[in-house]
């Protein structure tokens, strides 16, 4: 009999056990993070400053995942199916600010809390927008880095990712208002294409503009992509010492452009940040601490804190330059 109670009571601590681990990961909250595509090492590095956010905090799953090619529509899909998973919140990098709206602003509706971090959404389409930086401050850098390689004058040309990108075309927009200066009078810019962030095609992009502007001396590349891509296009044209390439960049994946000529230097923030902050403030709206409204401060961790402006949008930290000094060292961390 006395056998038979210690059954009992050791059968019952289990099953209460059972029961609040059961209860437990039923208080995980779900946050996807939905990239451009997946395979691009910019968004693995995010993924992993998502983790690193879902730890510190304790009670997150991180569902990370994204198309095969960055399309608008392969995010859709996915989008519609995380609605059907019942996920607490959506953090996107959109591939076009407009055509992902109607399915976000369903999201929304079914309690779902959506950010958009890196490349926007539009505002009817989220509630934040997590810049990695300041516009303004990214397209000055990248002309600023192509001047000194080509040492202030000659061609240049801009390889993008998408036509549809916010970002890129935002960043460009503002790489235009930089050339227009007058410090910048002896540069010209002759073409602008995109690569859709795809190794192949940003490949062949690359080679159509060295081939087809004999005088180009500089390729600036927004997209971690296309910079690689370019590289390898100038290092196979035998055109290293003569056409320069930067833009954003892996340190991971552009020490070996740096290391033959082929770039002088690149800039990129650091996804693994980025990715922690924009996990860790869509946390922030889906446990009430934060809302949305202009103005708002919201807490991301040990990158402090952010503040809303009148669009719903904040900015991380200013772009961080690479060279031959220090791209070593920060290779090994992404």
């Amino acid at each position: 009999m006395k056998l038979n109670k210690m059954m009992v009571t050791a059968l019952s601590m289990c099953m209460i056990g059972c029961l609040a681990a059961s209860a437990q990961a039923a208080e995980k909250i779900k946050i996807a993070m939905v990239v451009k595509s997946l395979g691009n090492g910019f968004f693995d590095a995010a993924h992993e400053g998502a983790n690193e956010a879902a730890k510190q905090l304790g009670d997150v799953e991180v569902i990370y995942t994204g198309p095969t090619t960055a399309t608008a529509e392969g995010q859709i899909e996915i989008i519609s199916s995380l609605i059907s998973q019942k996920v607490s919140a959506i953090v996107i990098s959109a591939n076009d600010a407009n055509a992902l709206v109607p399915i976000t602003k369903k999201a929304m509706q079914r309690g779902i809390k959506v950010i958009s971090f890196d490349s926007g959404l539009a505002k009817e389409g989220r509630l934040m927008q997590l810049n990695p930086s300041s516009p303004a401050l990214i397209g000055q850098k990248q002309i600023e880095m192509a001047a000194d390689a080509i040492g202030g004058t000659g061609e240049i040309a801009i390889l993008s990712a998408t036509a549809q990108a916010t970002n890129q075309n935002i960043w460009i927009g503002e790489m235009k208002k930089t050339l227009a200066q007058p410090a910048y009078a002896k540069i010209k810019l002759v073409a602008t294409v995109y690569g859709d962030d795809q190794s192949d095609k940003s490949y062949r992009e690359a080679i159509g503009l060295l081939r087809s502007n004999p005088n180009l001396k500089a390729i600036i590349a927004p997209t971690t992509v296309g910079i690689n891509a370019a590289g390898k296009a100038v290092v196979d044209e035998k055109l290293v010492g003569k056409v320069y390439v930067t833009g954003l960049g892996l340190p991971s994946e552009m020490a070996g452009h740096v290391k033959s000529g082929a770039v002088k230097s690149f800039a990129i923030w650091n996804p693994i940040d980025l990715g922690y902050a924009a996990t860790y403030a869509a946390h922030q709206f889906v446990t009430g601490k934060a809302s949305g409204k202009p103005g708002e401060s919201i807490a991301v961790g040990r990158m402090g804190k952010l503040t809303l402006d009148a669009g719903g949008e904040a900015a991380l930290a200013p772009p961080f330059t690479y060279n031959k000094d220090n791209v070593d060292k920060f290779s090994k961390i992404f």
